[in-house]
């Protein structure tokens, strides 16, 4: 008997991330040393306070059910941050707690839009936006963006997608996959054409506070917006809670119901103590926060220079969040172990087959187009792995741009000797030179390995 599934799934496609997660495991599974840079999720450990109030929380007993849209608690936990870190003055009325920033975004999708209607989506985007509105029955209206406009929508692209069933737009600044963010008058922008086709706006802020300077909100900038606006935000990358799953929506009273009914309806409440967890994690100290987003920022900068010293690969410097986007578009058409190399995910393989350490996530610009860009998390493991993800590239990518694979009879090996290195295939350097450069690197990793290997430590802040 062949079990036949609900039709509105054949549109909907397995999430890229995880699958590549899954990918790195079976790879470690065989013995492979994979560094997986697929999932952005911190490497430092959440917070002291954090979990010392998760621990009280079990000590008091409060393990039952609260109200579906969380604790009261975590409720003026979210409106002293909004107040604190945005300007913006919310009520408890206009506030609700779900399982994690996606299940948020999810909710308010589903309770907003109608099948047909039309969604302004900027490409590159976080590949779940897609797919989450697919399954609201919701039509995305996509914008390419390109690196030349800081892979930032304009107020005329964005007037020029909208169409007579357009709903809403969504704003990610700062952006996964790309780390661009927009400034104030570009977000004034943006605003001012939503509210004069009074569209809804949801801002997605998961990545507010991991910027190199402070990111503006929209709805400071744009005031009007406030009864049209939707804020969705979580604790999972700020404070290194990932796996807390507590993510809150701030928005009009009636949209707070309306999702609230849809939550009863599916998980309930989120986790008592992960709620407990959440709300020290918002009103508590905030000095780890800065650590980390300073820290994110050194490595940030470190990878983007070692990027822009391979030949071929072009990259642009993030604003915020800890993502790099490198173009591998150059490669496309040159020969690899499968063939004329087409798009970013036939590169990966590359990586993957010859080189064994590096998993990169792809991010499409739609549902058909085929991609050029590779989405690497490379601020989440430390100094290590960082250096050990860009020797890698070095691994994958100088074959390719010297147009063939120079096949070595020499059995793979797990360190590089002088411009032959661990995949078999002879290191082509900017110069078209071998070896140097690529020895350092694995100089600097070895001295490294000890400290970084598994964990980042900031003193003082208890974040590992």
């Amino acid at each position: 008997m062949t079990l036949k599934l609900a039709a509105r799934l054949g549109a909907v496609k397995p999430s890229a991330v995880f699958a590549m997660a899954a990918e790195a495991a079976a790879l470690r599974a065989q013995g492979r040393d994979v560094i997986d840079l697929s999932a952005g999720e911190p490497d430092f450990d959440t917070p002291e306070h954090v979990k010392a109030a998760a621990r009280e929380a079990l000590a008091r007993g409060l393990t039952k059910y609260t109200p579906i849209g969380g604790t009261d608690v975590l409720k003026d936990a979210v409106v002293v941050k909004l107040q604190r870190d945005n300007g913006l003055a919310y009520g408890r009325t206009e506030i609700m707690a779900s399982c994690g920033g996606k299940h948020s975004l999810f909710n308010a999708f589903q309770a907003l839009f109608d099948p047909g209607d039309e969604v302004v989506l900027p490409a590159p985007y976080w590949v779940s936006y897609f797919d989450m509105l697919v399954l609201a029955g919701a039509v995305p209206r996509v914008v390419e963006t390109s690196v030349a406009s800081g892979f930032k929508m304009s107020p005329a692209q964005f007037e020029a997608a909208i169409g007579p069933r357009t709903v809403a737009v969504i704003v990610n600044s700062p952006s996964n996959p790309t780390g661009a963010a927009y400034d104030a008058e570009e977000l004034r922008a943006l605003g001012r054409v939503a509210l004069q086709r009074r569209l809804l706006v949801i801002s997605d802020d998961i990545y507010e506070r991991l910027t190199a300077r402070p990111v503006p909100h929209l709805g400071t900038l744009v005031p009007e917006l406030r009864p049209r606006l939707v804020i969705v935000n979580s604790v999972s990358k700020s404070y290194a809670m990932t796996g807390w799953r507590i993510g809150y929506t701030a928005g009009p009273p009636e949209l707070i119901r309306a999702m609230t009914t849809l939550q009863s309806q599916s998980t309930s409440n989120p986790s008592s103590i992960a709620q407990a967890g959440a709300a020290a994690a918002l009103s508590g100290p905030q000095d780890c926060v800065v650590a980390m987003a300073e820290e994110f920022e050194r490595r940030r900068r470190l990878v983007v220079e070692r990027f822009g010293a391979i030949a071929d690969l072009r990259t642009a410097t993030p604003t915020g969040a800890f993502y790099v986007f490198p173009d591998v578009s150059a490669f496309f058409g040159r020969r690899g172990p499968d063939g004329p190399v087409r798009t970013a995910s036939e590169v990966r393989p590359v990586e993957l087959r010859r080189g064994g350490l590096l998993q990169g996530a792809i991010d499409r610009r739609d549902g058909e187009s085929e991609d050029d860009r590779v989405r690497v998390a490379p601020s989440l493991r430390g100094e290590a792995c960082l250096l050990a993800q860009c020797r890698e590239q070095r691994r994958a990518i100088p074959p390719l741009a010297s147009g063939h694979l120079r096949e070595q009879d020499a059995p793979v090996r797990a360190e590089t000797d002088g411009g032959t290195v661990a995949n078999g295939l002879e290191l082509v350097g900017r110069d078209g030179q071998g070896g140097g450069e690529n020895r350092d690197l694995d100089l600097e990793l070895r001295k490294l390995v000890g400290v970084y290997r598994k964990e980042a430590w900031i003193p003082g802040c208890g974040c590992r």
